[in-house]
């Protein structure tokens, strides 16, 4: 079964991917402001949305692969989650994806002592434990570390929480896998193989990913910048959508069509 994926707009080909818990619905603020100008394929990742029957794991290679098959050539967005697998897509197939932008989206989610910019390996583990116990509450207080510290937080949770169920309640067996992904995966090493132009966006406000790491991973790939979103949280797209689109013609004005 192949994953759901809305395709809008005209113009170069452009593919969005959600984060944890999500589904493409997300980025409606975003796509709004990007449509007239960019064909969008806003994918809904397995397990999620109107892909939620759809069995390919959600580890960033296997998720990177079924999707290149489906998709067209073209730069890849990625949120949070999604920007790993569009990282992971990137590296394995440059050809197919011709740019790549990551929104609070980092090569590793969890602290180390050679990588301060993630959160403590804890705060996964209880999110982990809270799914068998109370998933619906697991995953609102996830969306409220999401939304923690942007300059407009209430709006951002209450847009969070509107599109969560918007197309049913997600697997929570594929949401604990998520939680895994995110928890262990560490793309930092492929930094410098990345072969294509590469648009790192951070809000400064994120609790969950630094605007710091977000550099971080800018510097290390050979063509690679970043734009801070000042007011921004983890999801700066819901809230600075003009700001965010803006960031993204500038990045993709150099990326081969």
């Amino acid at each position: 079964m192949a994953v759901h994926v809305e395709r809008r707009g005209r113009g170069r080909p452009l593919v969005m991917l959600h984060g944890w818990a999500m589904h493409g619905g997300i980025f409606e603020p975003l796509a709004q402001a990007l449509e007239d100008r960019y064909e969008l394929h806003v994918v809904d990742l397995p397990g999620h949305g109107r892909s939620r029957q759809v069995a390919v794991p959600l580890q960033p290679a296997a998720c990177a692969t079924a999707l290149l098959a489906q998709l067209p050539r073209a730069p890849w967005l990625g949120w949070s989650l999604g920007g790993l697998v569009a990282l992971q897509a990137a590296l394995a197939a440059p050809d197919r994806v011709t740019g790549l932008v990551a929104v609070a989206a980092s090569p590793r989610f969890v602290a180390a002592p050679d990588w301060p910019h993630g959160v403590e390996p804890a705060v996964f583990e209880q999110f982990g434990d809270g799914l068998a116990r109370d998933y619906r509450g697991t995953v609102d207080r996830f969306l409220a570390l999401e939304a923690q510290g942007s300059d407009h937080m209430r709006d951002e949770l209450r847009l969070l929480r509107e599109q969560v169920y918007a197309h049913g309640e997600p697997d929570p067996r594929v949401l604990a896998e998520g939680l895994a992904v995110l928890a262990g995966t560490d793309l930092r090493q492929a930094l410098p193989r990345l072969s294509v132009p590469s648009l790192w966006v951070g809000g400064r406000r994120d609790r969950l990913v630094t605007w710091q790491g977000m550099q971080a991973a800018a510097d290390a790939t050979p063509d690679g910048r970043f734009q801070r979103i000042d007011g921004g949280g983890h999801a700066p797209f819901l809230t600075h959508a003009a700001v965010v689109a803006e960031a993204i013609d500038d990045a993709l004005r150099t990326v081969p069509a």
